[in-house]
């Protein structure tokens, strides 16, 4: 799943190719991405792209007067295509279910490559009229993103921390591997209820949240958008690394399941030993 950080370095990579450029084309090749049925993308063309902004996990291009949505989902991403080129092909590529073409020839491809549709896309006045960004909770890469905003959707809240973190209506932008890496970094269970934690432990989860989000979109930034997820995945302590050595204490990463919820977390560093069940 696409999280804030290699949204982020996305959004940049595409405000850099489409910033000034005219929409020539818009071809939906899967209506069902399509969330704003009486605006669909075919009414930009021939308008000029203006800024790329990221909110959580979705992007925003300014086109003219309207804003274009792109909401990623579980699977989705981008392929950009520079004018004679021509597309990704064969296994590798994921498949294209939109395509848009701008002036200079550059074609932009939104994938997707899961086995169902996850990607939305939606032409509105104003970002805030697409319901998941009016939702969005404060987002921790923001410089003005406090300790109190965290306390706000963690105190009192008899939710595991996990979910938590995850859930966008609190924290907007983190998803399963970055919410795994925050926990092993800030040595808490991924199980234990929010409300549970103490100041010292809150503290601790604040600097972490804030500390691995911030330096991963600082080390995602200019790397080419193909190679995001692999740079996403060799960076991980211990999300996708069940039973290899933890890197702090060496002790072995393990998977906990329950329902659609699955986490990888060191015993000695998150649990006291324990392996969750």
């Amino acid at each position: 799943m696409p999280e804030s950080p290699e949204v982020q370095a996305l959004t940049e990579f595409l405000g850099e190719r489409t910033r000034g450029r005219t929409i020539d084309s818009v071809d939906v090749l899967e209506f069902r991405t399509v969330k704003t049925r009486t605006r669909p993308p075919s009414t930009l063309v021939g308008s000029v792209v203006g800024a790329a902004r990221r909110y959580g996990k979705h992007i925003d291009l300014e086109v003219g007067d309207a804003h274009l949505g792109i909401a990623l989902g579980r699977h989705g991403w981008m392929r950009v295509t520079d004018a004679g080129d021509e597309p990704a092909a064969g296994d590798e590529a994921a498949p294209s279910l939109a395509t848009i073409v701008l002036d200079d020839g550059t074609r932009l491809d939104v994938t997707d490559a899961g086995n169902w549709v996850s990607v939305g896309l939606t032409v509105t006045d104003r970002p805030t009229e697409v319901a998941a960004i009016a939702k969005l909770g404060a987002d921790p890469a923001d410089p003005a993103f406090t300790s109190g905003d965290l306390d706000a959707v963690v105190v009192g809240r008899r939710k595991q921390l996990k979910a938590v973190l995850q859930e966008q209506e609190s924290l907007a932008g983190i998803g399963n591997a970055y919410s795994d890496e925050i926990l092993h970094a800030a040595k808490l269970s991924p199980v234990i209820h929010a409300a549970a934690l103490d100041g010292g432990e809150r503290d601790r989860l604040f600097v972490h949240t804030t500390g691995i989000i911030r330096d991963a979109i600082a080390a995602r930034r200019g790397i080419p958008i193909d190679r995001l997820k692999a740079a996403k995945v060799a960076a991980m302590c211990v999300h996708g690394r069940t039973g290899e050595p933890c890197p702090v204490c060496g002790d072995t990463v393990r998977t906990f399941a329950s329902g659609s919820t699955t986490a990888q977390y060191c015993p000695t560093c998150q649990t006291g030993g324990a392996l969750l069940e």
